[in-house]
């Protein structure tokens, strides 16, 4: 016979079956066995001799099927790791829903490997080196097509800025590609970054650079974002021609941005706009990036100041409010 009993239990299964066929009082059956008022009550009102399973039967915080089906197909689709989609989860499905729960729902639907969803990769394809580790202050720079909204007569453009030591991100959305809006991209960059800027990375594209419309194949120095680089002090550094790999880092954010593009309808350039400017915030303040030993970049950026203040221009303040790391720079 099977006999299911607590280790800390203070009766047996014939302790309660005497208690059950006991006519003595509760008060007598107590004093007798040593045992308190509520455990006697509790058996001799009991149909069963055996301990039941303290298993929780209903947990908190769970998904409904509809929203189980929601993150499953968000897992299938965008490959978001686990805290890049508990973010998601929590900003537009459920606050309260925690990472275990998260991973227990991956799991139960077989998504729990990003590397199973994965498509297979070519034996003779190029593995892409990790970025070697530097200081906040080298930044890459590149622009991507937005797609056209119903209330525009042009289409625009996303310049993304992403610091390649904390992974700190700034956008802007232009209406041109040109050098002009480069170099006032630039600009807004150095009023936003708390960081020096010492170094930053481009492409060949016109936008940032003469090099490739001269016989030299070697910038001149007179492409006026060069100039603001000189300027500002900063070494502008180019990536080799036609190997766009060498500029990854800002490569993979806009392949995030196109996920993110993908995967929502916009009616106006407003809300286009809006939903950018948001995801740009929660990838900054809310998505712990792997490569940052799972801390967000504003905590890296805050950890960098601690031990490298003199890599900083502003002092990064955290706020308590709505936002967890809703941050404001102040000049020190």
């Amino acid at each position: 016979m099977n006999i299911r009993l607590h280790a800390n239990a203070t009766t047996t299964p014939k302790t309660r079956a005497y208690i059950q066929s006991s006519d003595k009082s509760i008060r007598a059956l107590a004093d007798e066995l040593g045992v308190s008022v509520s455990t006697v009550r509790h058996w001799r009102n009991s149909d069963t001799i055996h301990d039941g399973s303290h298993t929780r039967k209903n947990l908190l915080a769970t998904l409904s099927p509809a929203q189980e089906a929601i993150v499953i197909e968000l897992r299938r689709t965008l490959l978001l790791p686990l805290d890049d989609l508990l973010a998601v989860v929590h900003e537009f499905i459920h606050p309260d829903l925690s990472r275990s729960a998260l991973d227990r729902c991956l799991r139960r639907n077989g998504v729990s490997r990003l590397a199973d969803l994965r498509p297979a990769e070519p034996c003779d394809a190029i593995k892409a080196k990790p970025f070697k580790a530097d200081e906040p202050g080298f930044i890459h720079i590149d622009y991507k097509y937005l797609p056209q909204m119903p209330d525009e007569s042009r289409r625009r453009y996303l310049f993304v800025a992403i610091d390649r030591a904390t992974r700190w991100v700034h956008v802007e959305i232009k209406t041109s590609k040109s050098a002009q809006a480069a170099r006032a991209f630039l600009k807004a960059v150095r009023a936003k970054a708390p960081f020096r800027i010492r170094q930053l990375l481009t492409d060949n594209d016109k936008a940032f650079t003469d090099r490739l419309q001269s016989k030299q194949r070697a910038p001149s120095g007179e492409h006026v974002f060069d100039k603001l680089c000189a300027e500002a002090g900063i070494e502008h550094r180019l990536t080799p021609v036609r190997r766009p790999q060498t500029n990854g880092m800002v490569e993979r954010f806009n392949g995030r941005i196109s996920d993110v593009l993908a995967s929502h309808r916009f009616d106006s350039q407003e809300a286009l706009e809006t939903t950018l400017k948001r995801y740009c915030h929660l990838y900054n303040h809310h998505i712990p990036q792997r490569a940052l030993n799972h801390r967000t970049p504003i905590q890296a950026m805050k950890d960098w100041q601690t031990t490298h203040p003199q890599l900083f221009i502003r002092q990064v303040r955290n706020h308590t409010g709505p936002d967890k790391y809703r941050t404001d720079y102040a000049e020190i």
